[in-house]
């Protein structure tokens, strides 16, 4: 294995710069934000002779994007887009010190996802500093901020960036082509009730009793409904109740209880079809609950035709014969959303994101690599 191999130093420097999301450590945490690895980023893309600009997302959370220009007039452009923040604990501390051991480079952020940084990155300093280069696709490396909470840097792009005929998105698909990935709506039921002194339990109504039947419902009438839907990549849509709080006290019948609901999407489902759906249900089966606003805003699944152009000069370059769909939702909806065709794609493995020894195989971050410069340099 070759250890000074470029993909491999650039991803150790890049465990080694905190990035947690924000939404994830407390107000003040030197190891909170992008910023450290978005300038880390900017000033070794400018060295390499790229064009590096940036987009506030948040008060000094920035977006990076960093052009590599065709050899002729811009014609096209495409977008590879991982995203630079990572989740905090378990074992912060010690995974933001990168490990390696045989194939595997342990710390926080090597699977999901600076191992995808570094691959992206990598291919297109190669590709700018030898060799041939596309004559009229533009490349443009876009570190996105806010993944891993809101998708705010994603969000962003759409709206404010520029338009691109295709984007592969970075994130451990074991280096699969994917297409097509789930979304996902977080909603919030309330039941109301009256209350009462709990030794006169009569004279009051129970809104936790009366949610206790709205999650069985939930849980398996409404569940079997959604097996027998189902996608050729992604399966059936799921859901999930995931959080229950009602009442203050044991002595009090709760005049109130609150559920929060994970729903995993398909494409074509919507937020407002899915709560028409449930009322409908609740209405059918006597219940009375409503829903009540989380304010956080869905995530779309995502479904790309494998037909594109983009779509097949990438599984060519990765010797794929097809294109999978996973259950995980990430970046490549909101700029989909925006009118750019994406696809997800990366080196690492999603069961290892999140764990308390985050890793990555060495060899997949090669191989991750290679496939992204042989996909640019097949760029017209």
């Amino acid at each position: 294995m070759d250890v000074s191999a470029p993909e491999l130093r650039l991803l150790q420097e890049l465990i080694a710069l905190p990035s947690v999301n924000p939404a994830f450590l407390p107000a003040g945490d030197p190891r909170a934000g992008e910023s450290s690895v978005a300038g880390f980023i900017s000033d070794l893309a400018r060295r390499t002779g790229l064009s590096v600009s940036t987009q506030e997302v948040f008060p000094g959370r920035t977006n990076v994007l960093a052009r590599l220009t065709p050899s002729g007039p811009v014609r096209h452009r495409v977008l590879l887009a991982p995203h630079l923040d990572t989740v905090g604990f378990p074992n912060l501390d010690t995974l933001l010190v990168p490990k390696l051991k045989g194939d595997r480079l342990t710390g926080r952020g090597a699977c999901d996802t600076k191992g995808c940084v570094a691959a992206m990155l990598s291919a297109v300093l190669a590709v700018a500093r030898s060799g041939p280069r596309p004559s009229t696709t533009e490349i443009e490396f876009v570190g996105l901020v806010d993944e891993e909470n809101g998708q705010g840097g994603s969000r962003y792009y759409a709206q404010h960036g520029d338009r691109a005929e295709f984007a592969i998105v970075g994130e451990p698909t074991r280096l699969e082509v994917v297409t097509a990935h789930k979304g996902d709506l977080w909603l919030q039921l309330k039941t109301r009730g009256r209350s009462a002194h709990g030794a006169t339990p009569h004279l009051g109504r129970n809104a936790v009793l009366e949610m206790a039947r709205v999650v069985e419902l939930l849980e398996t009438r409404y569940a079997a409904t959604l097996r027998r839907r189902k996608h050729p990549l992604l399966g059936s849509p799921t859901v999930n109740v995931g959080v229950i709080r009602g009442g203050n006290q044991p002595n009090i019948v709760p005049d109130e209880c609150v559920i929060s609901i994970d729903r995993r999407t398909l494409p074509g489902e919507t937020e407002a079809g899915v709560k028409r759906e449930i009322q409908a249900l609740l209405t059918q089966a006597g219940l009375k609950a409503e829903f009540d606003n989380l304010r956080l805003a869905p995530c779309d699944a995502l479904e790309t035709s494998p037909e594109l152009p983009g779509v097949k000069a990438l599984c060519r370059a990765a010797r794929r014969r097809r294109t999978l769909g996973v259950h995980y939702f990430c970046d490549a909806a909101p700029l989909a959303a925006g009118g750019i065709p994406s696809v997800v794609f990366g080196p690492g493995d999603i069961a290892q994101a999140h764990t308390a020894d985050e890793w990555i195989s060495v060899k997949s971050l090669r191989r991750g690599t290679a496939i992204l410069e042989r996909f640019l340099r097949s760029l017209e």
